[in-house]
């Protein structure tokens, strides 16, 4: 009887023993988990340094010929003006002239053909430049060569800036200082301190309009439509504590 006893004693102390060194092993296999996870922010309005500025004017006639040189006469027009308003002319490029034949239909009978109707020539003109109000004021203003008889189909202007890679590396910074001051606060608040950064993670680079209502995409916004943008850009941050 006594022999059980110290048997069932000695098989207590060895379970407790294994238990104890188990519990130690999983411990170090299994460091704490303890994370803070933030994400900073960073934005900043700029203004567009380059403009682009398109259109497009077109003419029709029976004949290519006939065509072709209304067509030239209006490109002369064209580049005249845009020099007369203080634009260079090497800032001015105007594609070649694309020429596609038109057909009419035509009831014969009980059926429809198509009939040919001539050509329709067009050509483009685009102007870039860094001088974003003279261009911009031109866009506004090239209805007289509409006036002057050149049928002209002219876009809105698009707005570009030209130091975007300095930009987007100064928001990263701002937005990594913005992440790790939101985690030391975090930190603070909780009692405790905060340890080293386990992952960072860049978000998408975003450029809108200034106040507008514009929104994100996953892709990232790119917007060329306003002169005043806003570019902002996150940076989620995982930090040990």
């Amino acid at each position: 009887m006594q022999y059980r006893i110290w048997s069932a004693i000695a098989v207590a102390v060895a379970v407790i023993g294994a238990a104890l060194v188990l519990g130690s092993a999983w411990t170090g296999s299994h460091p704490r988990t303890e994370k803070i996870i933030v994400t900073g922010l960073s934005q900043q309005d700029f203004v567009s340094d380059l403009i682009v500025w398109r259109a497009s004017y077109m003419r029709s006639s029976m004949t290519v010929a006939g065509a072709y040189g209304q067509i030239r006469a209006d490109a002369d027009r064209v580049k005249q003006y845009l020099i007369s308003k203080g634009i260079p002319s090497e800032a001015i490029i105007i594609s070649a002239v694309a020429i596609n034949p038109v057909y009419r239909s035509v009831q014969n009978g009980d059926r429809y053909e198509q009939v040919f109707d001539g050509y329709n020539l067009s050509q483009n003109v685009q102007v870039e430049s860094k001088d974003v109000d003279k261009v911009e004021t031109l866009s506004r203003e090239i209805s007289e060569l509409i006036d002057a008889g050149v049928v002209l189909n002219s876009q809105p202007p698009e707005y570009y800036y030209t130091k975007l890679a300095e930009l987007k590396l100064d928001l990263l910074a701002k937005a990594s200082k913005d992440g790790t001051e939101r985690a030391e606060k975090i930190a603070e608040n909780a009692s405790g301190r905060l340890g080293k950064l386990l992952r960072a993670d860049m978000g998408i680079f975003q450029i809108t309009a200034q106040n507008s209502n514009e929104d994100y995409s996953w892709g990232g916004a790119f917007n060329t439509t306003s002169k005043r943008k806003t570019a902002s850009i996150t940076v989620k941050m995982e930090f040990d504590l």
